[in-house]
């Protein structure tokens, strides 16, 4: 498994497609996974630590798991099946590892609210997981640059994709 944090939430303003951008914690790769307009607002607000007037089902449901002995303990981005990922909420209850299956938008949600470990499975990391790239090389800016000044570099789907968006970051942490 390959730990990751959240480096940011991206909006086109012309679609109005969302992405997160997790990166791995020891390395250099980033996984965009693409996520409702809802979802990017909750995980935003977290990170960005707006507080919500009222408490957003995400935060129901780490209260519940709570309120019924159980603690959460990391969630996993498990699987990537035809353009779908997939992920596991992982909860210890009573020194039992209960799994249950989520979206990887809501887990993202919940971990970042809990404060636990973002995992992504290697195999999914390597099929889906790109490098940016420093633009101290020769190529011209782009509408694909980040706030850091990285370029997406491959794969071309998902630099099209990047060139497409207005980059300005929706929400970003920064855990060095």
């Amino acid at each position: 498994m390959i730990e990751t944090v959240v480096e940011s939430i991206r909006v086109s303003l012309v679609t109005q497609a969302r992405v997160v951008i997790l990166k791995e914690v020891a390395g250099d790769r980033h996984l965009p996974i693409w996520i409702g307009a809802f979802e990017a607002e909750a995980i935003a607000m977290e990170l960005q630590g707006i507080p919500a007037s009222r408490p957003l089902p995400y935060d129901l449901l780490r209260s519940v798991i709570g309120e019924l002995g159980g603690e959460l303990r990391r969630i996993v981005v498990t699987d990537l099946t035809q353009d779908v990922f997939f992920a596991r909420i992982v909860i210890d209850r009573a020194g039992i590892a209960v799994e249950i299956d989520s979206r990887p938008s809501d887990a993202i949600a919940l971990a970042v609210r809990a404060k636990v470990p973002i995992l992504v499975d290697e195999s999914v990391m390597d099929r889906a997981g790109v490098r940016l790239e420093d633009e101290s090389d020769d190529r011209e800016p782009s509408e694909s640059t980040s706030r850091e000044g990285e370029t997406i570099e491959e794969p071309s789907a998902f630099r099209d994709f990047i060139n497409s968006l207005n980059l300005d970051d929706f929400g970003s942490r920064s855990d060095s």
